[in-house]
């Protein structure tokens, strides 16, 4: 897949513009309903014999508009996200530095710029996707006259999924509530964070049962406290094992918020590696322990019962690949 990163104003003359059929939005989550975007947008390409592109940006928008006290925390990183579009047969990427001066443009000058002239012969997006400084006419129903003949447009309507919205902002909640059964849902994979392995405070050695450590990048949404079934990739392999978020309340208070993933029959030396986590199940709650014979009766229980979990999951895979 070819990445291009564009800085309003971008000169044209700088990026591909052959014909092509464009999805656009944001996709952080790249939940069903981006999903359907990519689809839709996928098999008009197909149809028509185009390649297919993706507009999207480096950065949310609120960023221009409002203040955060914290960073923002993606579902989907950009890197991720750009695995993704990669996976899901996406040609090209433009990625937008959204500035305050790219969203002061009014509506027709980003049509006239970032569509025709990125040379769209479709665009395509969904229902609620806005663009341009126009809160009033920056929107799906307005594309086709900003248009003029030169595109066609394609509006994909909005996918329910449990009877709610596929949506980032509900997305969002679920990974802040725990919640990854219900996510990996709507994802139609497991969720995906990525970190580095370092060192930490061999606690888990001491029980019986050492831990990765895992420092999560800053821009990365990381599920809410608890315990988790999980798997850690490194390298090329993926491993099964059980992970806490959490401030390791038994050993004291104020400290700070800790990854820690203990991996099941793995014995290597792990330090400096760069890996990603798949969070498939929430266990329980973060627990406040007397000392660490019951914090280690619990985590002997934990395992028995993700490790139970990996067992139903791998047979139900088995089953549904007819194996």
């Amino acid at each position: 897949m070819e990445v291009y990163q564009l800085h309003h104003p971008f000169d044209e003359a700088a990026v591909d513009q052959t014909p092509k059929v464009l999805a656009m939005g944001f996709f952080d989550g790249m939940h069903l309903g981006h999903q359907a975007v990519l689809k839709q947008a996928r098999d008009i390409a197909h149809d028509l014999g185009l390649p297919l592109a993706v507009l999207t940006y480096d950065q949310h928008a609120s960023v221009v508009f409002e203040a955060h006290e914290q960073p923002l925390r993606y579902l989907t990183p950009l890197k991720r996200k750009l695995e993704l579009l990669a996976e899901l047969g996406v040609d090209q990427t433009y990625v937008v530095n959204f500035t305050a001066a790219f969203a002061a443009q009014m509506p027709q000058t980003f049509v006239d710029h970032y569509i025709v002239g990125l040379g769209a012969q479709v665009a395509v997006a969904g229902f609620d996707h806005t663009y341009g400084a126009d809160a009033n006419s920056a929107d799906m129903a307005h594309l086709t006259e900003y248009a003029q003949g030169r595109f066609e447009v394609c509006e994909v309507a909005k996918i329910e999924h449990l009877g709610q919205e596929s949506a980032s902002s509900y997305l969002r909640t679920l990974v802040d509530e725990g919640d990854v059964d219900t996510l990996q849902t709507y994802l139609a994979m497991p969720y995906q964070t990525s970190g580095v392995v370092v060192h930490g405070e061999a606690r888990g050695r001491q029980m019986g049962y050492p831990t990765a450590n895992v420092e999560t990048p800053n821009d990365e949404r990381l599920p809410g406290v608890g315990v988790y079934a999980v798997s850690l990739k490194i390298g090329d392999t993926w491993y099964p094992g059980m992970a806490s978020i959490g401030y390791n309340v038994t050993f004291g208070e104020n400290r700070p918020k800790t990854v820690e993933i203990n991996l099941f029959d793995f014995a290597q030396n792990i330090y400096g590696e760069a890996v990603q986590v798949q969070w498939h199940h929430y266990v329980r709650g973060e627990v406040k322990f007397s000392g660490m014979d019951t914090l280690k009766a619990q985590l002997a229980h934990d395992e028995a019962t993700i490790r139970d979990y990996f067992k139903v999951k791998e047979s139900n895979e088995a089953g549904i690949n007819g194996i």
